[in-house]
């Protein structure tokens, strides 16, 4: 069964995408085992970033590599945070986390109309056979919503509970697990993942 390195330590994600690729029969082991160390984003888009995780991640450890990137574009702010959006109010001074993050998009989106608050979040998945493998398989996924101008909810995490996914009258964060795991950006990058691997000689 072939081995492919996934460029993350975070264990839902794996879950997440071994469920998805489990028709290709392979074995997903996480960056951490390998100790492969944290990889500098200095990309410009989604791509770019998770191409230099995945990279990174096959020249360690001599595997094939899947990697990603992602974040919250928002179409009022021009697409921020975007890349940033881990990072989004520690780049402006504004602290650290989750609760900071939020608390800066609220403010960069006071007195912003509801229509005028739209926004998606966006799933960049790469695959590469080997570390200078010249024809990466990308796919990508897009989750479209529009920000809240209060927190809702509980559950999920980053931008979730400000997130309102289009059609639905709640945020991410009120979403049950499942359902969130079925609808978001990530699981739609992933079921693309699968189809590309799926129609290319490409496949592991």
């Amino acid at each position: 069964m072939t081995e492919i390195v996934v460029a993350s330590g975070n264990r839902g994600k794996l879950a997440e995408l071994a469920r998805t690729l489990a028709p290709l029969g392979v074995t997903l082991r996480p960056q951490d085992e390998f100790g492969v160390p944290e990889v500098a984003e200095t990309g410009l888009s989604f791509i770019e970033n998770a191409i230099l995780k995945a990279r990174a991640a096959a020249a360690h450890t001599g595997l094939p590599a899947i990697a990603d990137d992602s974040g919250l574009a928002v179409d009022a702010l021009g697409g921020a945070p975007g890349i940033y959006s881990a990072r989004y109010a520690r780049m402006a001074g504004a602290g650290e986390g989750d609760a900071a993050n939020n608390a800066r998009l609220l403010e960069a989106l006071a007195g912003v109309p509801a229509a005028g608050r739209t926004a998606h979040f966006h799933c960049a998945l790469v695959y590469l056979r080997r570390s200078d493998d010249p024809t990466p398989v990308i796919a990508e996924g897009r989750w479209p919503g529009s920000i809240r101008t209060a927190a809702s909810g509980g559950g999920g995490f980053g931008y979730d509970p400000l997130f309102q996914p289009e059609g639905l009258a709640v945020s991410a964060a009120e979403l049950p697990a499942e359902e969130k795991n079925r609808l978001s950006h990530r699981a739609r990058a992933s079921a693309a993942l699968l189809a590309a691997l799926q129609a290319t000689d490409a496949a592991p």
